[in-house]
């Protein structure tokens, strides 16, 4: 029986499969061991912060701020936003992050190229060119076209892009946290500037008062009624007023620049602007934390980010072990002679297929996997950071908001009794039944009971900026009664 010359085609195809696994299994074999798997840091879950579990929650408004009602900060936070340099260095860096993803993600495809020289060149008669080309001077020229490509069978590219992604994504947190804090600056100077003013609105009628009882006991020692020691009281009363008055004016003129400065204005550009505590109204505060509500903080989202281009980078750092396959192909034109560079004789093409696979690097791709791995758990680590500060933050902020409305309803009490106390005392005064000393401690109780109500006015504005910014940009009205009704 003659032998075969040639196997059927059935059988030829299986053969050569397994040629083929059998060639990859060799070469994966003969790669360079990536070492023992590692296990990263565990990030820290929501419950064991003690936050509520997450419910579906809108997305924060943009304008967060636009919640207390002031048109006026909702203008300052707008131009802060266009003119702050602080905000450009963030835009900036996400346009490099975002540009250095695209450079990645074109890097992964085909890459094409079209390439001419032209060389004019003497040979050397003692060379290994011969006649009649040696000895002599001659023109060359070159028309080539290119075109490479790098197939990723392992994920390498993948994994390079998806951590470039990561980055340019943490980077537009970032500029998202950026803006927050500078929303949040501007808002709490704001609130800041109208506290002043509503004290300055406190000593201008504390003012007005002592006036008006100078005017008075001046008339009662007149008339024999009272000493010399009550009309001096009352005289050296007045300028102490005015003393405290020309203080916040000096006070209001430095939070006024300071306001411009954000805003990214001129020192005295602000110079009329004169807000209100009454025109700032809070808004509905959640009574719980939700993981919700803390995740979608720009730094935790960033933090996030980066966790996951790290986790890419070490993908990527993994795949390093396995075979590089390069596909090559060229076509163009090449002639000794520029004459006959467009014939048809002159035609070159070829194709240039590589592999090459990592046998032995001294330790170098083991290391640099162990470096990918390390910045791995060191995202983790930074992560879990910026979330515990992030619950300390937000926390601290909801529980001053909750004390201070405890507080505000046991000062109106106390200030409405100082009120009244006063009112009698000056009737009693003015009657000749009281003393002077009565009226002023009475009055004395009154004006610290109007500069706190102002005080904790404004702490309550303030710590509800600071809420709103630790939450990521405040809630709606839904989601606080959401989170209130799981408490």
């Amino acid at each position: 029986m003659p032998f075969p010359t040639s196997l059927p085609r059935r059988s030829a195809t299986r053969h050569a499969l397994q040629a083929t696994a059998l060639a990859a299994t060799m070469l994966l074999a003969a790669c360079a061991s990536p070492g023992p798997s590692h296990t990263p840091l565990a990030q820290t879950p929501a419950d064991a912060l003690g936050l509520q579990p997450a419910a579906h929650t809108p997305a924060a408004p943009a304008q967060w701020w636009s919640v207390l009602g002031d048109p006026q900060l909702d203008t300052l936070v707008d131009q802060a936003q266009q003119g702050n340099p602080s905000l450009a260095v963030s835009r900036a860096r996400l346009e490099q992050a975002v540009a250095l993803s695209q450079v990645r993600e074109a890097a992964n495809g085909p890459q094409a190229t079209l390439g001419a020289d032209v060389t004019r060149q003497r040979y050397t008669a003692h060379g290994l060119v011969p006649a009649p080309v040696a000895g002599n001077t001659y023109n060359s020229g070159n028309l080539q076209a290119s075109l490479s490509w790098a197939p990723d069978f392992f994920g390498q590219h993948a994994a390079e892009l998806q951590a470039a992604l990561g980055q340019a994504r943490a980077a537009q947190a970032d500029a998202a946290a950026a803006a927050n804090l500078l929303a949040a600056q501007v808002g709490r100077s704001y609130v800041a500037l109208a506290r002043l003013v509503a004290q300055r609105d406190v000593a201008l009628r504390a003012l007005a008062q002592r006036e008006e009882q100078l005017q008075l006991t001046s008339e009662r020692a007149a008339a024999g009624l009272d000493s010399q020691v009550e009309l001096t009281q009352a005289q050296a009363a007045v300028p102490d007023a005015r003393t405290q008055i020309a203080s916040l004016e000096e006070q209001i003129t430095l939070a006024r620049r300071q306001v411009a400065a954000l805003t990214g204005q001129a020192p005295g550009a602000l110079t009329a602007l004169t807000p209100r505590l009454a025109a700032l109204q809070p808004g509905t505060v959640p009574g719980t934390l939700g993981a919700d509500l803390l995740g979608r903080r720009p730094d935790v989202v960033a933090a996030r980010w980066r966790v996951e281009a790290a986790t890419q980078g070490v993908h990527s750092a993994r795949s390093e072990f396995y075979p590089n396959i390069h596909i090559g192909a060229f076509i163009g034109l090449n002639s000794l002679g520029l004459d006959t560079l467009l014939n048809a004789g002159s035609r070159q093409m070829g194709v240039t297929p590589a592999l090459r696979l990592p046998i032995f690097d001294g330790g170098r791709l083991r290391a640099q996997l162990g470096g990918r791995q390390a910045e791995l758990d060191a995202a983790i680590a930074q992560y879990n950071s910026v979330v515990l500060e992030a619950v300390k933050e937000a926390g601290d902020a909801l529980a001053s908001v909750q004390s201070l409305t405890r507080q505000q309803s046991l000062q109106t009490e106390a200030a409405a009794s100082a009120e009244k106390a006063y009112r009698f005392a000056q009737e009693r005064y003015r009657a000749g039944l009281g003393s002077y000393l009565v009226v002023l401690s009475t009055e004395s109780q009154v004006l610290a009971q109007r500069r706190l109500a102002v005080d904790l006015r404004a702490r309550q504005l303030d710590t509800q900026l600071q809420l709103m910014k630790a939450l990521g940009g405040g809630w709606t009205d839904d989601t606080a009664t959401l989170h209130t009704a799981a408490r």
